[in-house]
């Protein structure tokens, strides 16, 4: 167990960036001139090391914030355990305590905090039987209840006013493909304190055997032999500003539900489409094999399929903003990935050379969408090569963030920025993975990988903080006009000169960031705002103070 403060591998603000390409949707090159004079700019302010044997085994992954008592409770998925941070002294950061999640079944998987209580999910030591949601005291790190939730229990959110608790229960499939719990949302009513709390469950039943219809309306339904209910597998929740209703994230799906909390019902399901990489704006480089930096038009749709999603009020209303990671199912019963170089094309409809290696060839798409013959992919029997045709080209995430008002519609997304501006400051590691520092290993994949996203208030400002998984990093947005987000800063506090050795032994700085959480300076130890991270390769929790640039103090 350490305290360091580790070294800052980089620091962009807008104003010596000057990416001609920094231009997503609704956006702009330079920062708004309100956003300018209230810049900010995150450092390092200390980091913590999980102990042991660390390295990619999930040992730091969410994250969430104690104010009363000045503490950070860490999931380590590697420990199935809950780390527990002293954080009055951010440049000593001290584990007072760790909470073992294995007496209460497998794997701790999210833990949030409200007042006194924390809320811990924990899935079922079979990941496909039912899971539960444990309460402990912030104050005493006692254990006050327990109450039982759906299968694979993900992600966990209080409302704001603290009066329910929400689980996204993911559902996945074992890896055979035989045994697919259905996923659901569980509310829990706690007003009358967890001893007393009730459980009801939104669940997709009322979609079922509505399956064609759903596909027809663009939302993901494919699963071998799944019904919606099945293969409906809620992700992450955001809650409206007025703790009315929450949109969950299925990623999956490609999808957002909107669930009403009071009712505990879902009351409706938005497809988020497709991001046509052929727009101006919409370039990735999607070879790994093309000998450097090449961002270019290319004819394929991205799914967004977000990871993290969050909630923010701006001109009285609720947004919600999306890292778009992408995310593929890929069991030894069914997978739905494959290189555009390994599938059958429609003749004259992609350019001849499109499956060469620098091209698309490498790039990973899924089968079950973009078929111009008669052909299941989803069929154990179907030769996917072989049987099916392919017309159009899906790939996985969007390599960006996005903005979306409360009915759906998005209204701002971040285009290529991720890769133009990981581009600029990181050349000879762009696209590098999270476990070695090499060039241009995810670029056949998703790229940078947009994992995790938070929002905070700073100086009347609304920022979103969001987490490249696989370059690492943390890019700042300045979003407090929705249609027209500013770019701020991109850090990673990554040691990219690591030998794989260093990497393994703990020597490469911050990889992988998992969870993020936003320290409101009203509520940080040191008056000031702060950012925490939890980094998932490197097992590492870091804390950022969040200051006033240095040319607008």
């Amino acid at each position: 167990m350490t305290s360091r403060k580790a070294p800052l591998a980089a620091a962009i603000l807008t104003a010596t960036l000057g990416i001609a390409g920094c231009s997503g949707t609704g956006s702009s090159s330079s920062a708004p001139e309100s956003a300018q004079r209230n810049a900010i700019e995150l450092s390092v302010l200390g980091s913590w090391q999980s102990e042991g044997d660390v390295f990619d085994q999930s040992a730091a992954e969410i994250v969430a914030h104690d104010p009363a008592n000045q503490r950070l409770f860490v999931v380590n998925a590697n420990k199935k355990t809950l780390d527990v941070l002293d954080i009055r002294d951010p440049s000593a950061i001290k584990r007072v305590r760790t909470i073992d999640a294995t007496r209460e079944g497998g794997a701790a998987n999210s833990v949030a905090v409200h007042g006194d209580l924390v809320a811990v999910a924990i899935e079922a030591r079979n990941k496909q039987g039912e899971g539960k949601v444990v309460f402990y005291s912030a104050s005493n790190l006692e254990k006050l209840s327990e109450v039982s939730a759906g299968a694979l229990p993900d992600m966990v959110t209080f409302t704001p006013d603290g009066k329910y608790v929400l689980v996204a229960n993911e559902g996945e499939p074992d890896d055979a493909y035989e045994v697919d719990p259905e996923g659901s949302v569980s509310v829990i009513d706690v007003s009358r304190g967890v001893e007393k709390a009730t459980v009801r469950t939104a669940d997709f039943s009322a979609w079922s055997g509505k399956e064609a219809e759903l596909r027809a309306q663009g939302i993901r339904v494919f699963g071998p032999g799944a019904t919606a209910a099945q293969d409906f597998e809620p992700e992450y929740i955001a809650v409206s500003t007025d703790g009315s209703r929450a949109w969950v994230a299925l990623q999956e799906n490609n999808a957002v539900a909107v669930l009403d909390i009071a009712r505990a019902e879902i009351v409706d399901l938005i497809p988020l489409g497709f991001k046509d990489h052929m727009a101006a704006g919409n370039e990735l480089d999607a070879s790994n094999k093309d000998g450097g930096i090449h961002l270019r038009n290319w004819p394929v749709m991205g799914m967004y399929m977000p990871d993290a999603i969050t909630s923010y009020g701006a001109n009285g209303q609720t947004w919600y903003i999306t890292a778009n990671e992408g995310d593929a199912r890929d069991y030894d019963g069914f997978s739905e990935e494959a290189r555009v170089a390994d599938l059958r094309l429609a003749d004259g409809v992609f350019p001849s050379d499109i499956q060469e290696k620098a091209n698309l060839g490498r790039l990973k798409v899924t089968t079950t969408l973009g078929i111009s013959n008669d052909c299941d992919p989803s069929d154990p029997s179907t030769d996917v090569a072989a049987d099916c045709e392919y017309d159009a080209l899906y790939s996985y995430g969007a390599r960006s963030f996005s903005i979306w008002s409360e009915d759906g519609e998005q209204v701002y997304d971040s285009g290529s920025d991720f890769e133009r501006i990981t581009a600029q400051v990181e050349p000879e590691y762009f696209n590098s993975s999270n476990d070695e520092n090499a060039f241009d290993d995810r670029s056949d994949d998703k790229g940078p990988e947009p994992e995790a996203v938070v929002t905070g208030e700073v100086h009347g400002q609304v920022y979103a903080f969001i987490g490249l998984e696989r370059v690492g990093g943390i890019m700042v947005f300045n979003v407090t006009d929705p249609r027209t987000p500013a770019f701020v800063q991109y850090l990673n506090n990554r040691d990219f000169s690591a030998s794989s050795e260093a990497l393994k032994a703990g020597g490469g700085g911050d990889l992988g960031p998992e969870g993020l959480a936003f320290i409101a300076a009203q509520d940080s130890p040191t008056g000031e705002p702060m950012l925490a991270v939890g980094n998932e390769v490197s097992g590492t929790t870091t804390l950022y103070s969040i200051d006033l640039a240095p040319a607008v103090k």
